[in-house]
């Protein structure tokens, strides 16, 4: 059986000292590190925040969120702690279109044009593991749509940063519900 790492917005705009620092960033980008390094050979695929600076999610344009992980900046790169993992046709970015919200990987799309959906399937991939920042909101998106598209989804649990502690623990089960594993 096939398998897959899919890390979610592990990138500085939700570290510390980032304009959408989440709770657990830290630990969630040392874990996943160590999950990486535990699971070799398996493709790790990274799903990367990158937007306009005049994305509509911005406050300034009426959205929930401050200005983050703009394209061209800091905020918009993966921790340094797993650029050895990283391979340019496994990097996936979404939030690309300013006049579009998106929160799931699957909206987004690799240099060459391809969906994260598309790529797994080349790699005949049947399990993902999903890690990443953040619970409520990326991860959660990205998940649903990977057992929707057909996927034995697996989120690790401590491999994990959330923007509210409530938020994280309520998704939790819900995504278990749905037919997610949660380890």
């Amino acid at each position: 059986m096939e398998k897959a790492i899919v890390v979610v917005d592990e990138i500085y705009g939700f570290l510390p000292g980032g304009a959408l620092a989440c709770i657990h960033s830290e630990e969630a980008v040392a874990n996943t590190k160590e999950f990486i390094e535990k699971h070799p050979g398996v493709p790790v695929l990274f799903i990367c925040d990158h937007h306009p600076s005049d994305h509509c999610s911005f406050a300034a344009q009426g959205g929930p969120w401050p200005p983050h992980c703009v394209a061209g900046t800091r905020e918009a790169e993966i921790h340094d702690d797993l650029l050895p993992f990283v391979q340019e046709e496994l990097t996936f970015y979404k939030g690309c279109d300013p006049a579009q919200e998106q929160y799931s990987g699957f909206d987004g799309r690799n240099e060459a044009g391809q969906s994260l959906d598309e790529v797994l399937q080349l790699l005949g991939t049947e399990v993902v593991y999903v890690v990443g920042i953040a619970t409520e909101y990326c991860v959660r998106n990205t998940a649903e749509d990977l057992l929707r598209a057909g996927f034995k989804v697996t989120v690790v649990e401590d491999c994990l940063g959330w923007v509210d502690t409530e938020g994280h623990k309520k998704t939790l089960p819900e995504l278990k519900s749905e037919g997610i594993k949660i380890q």
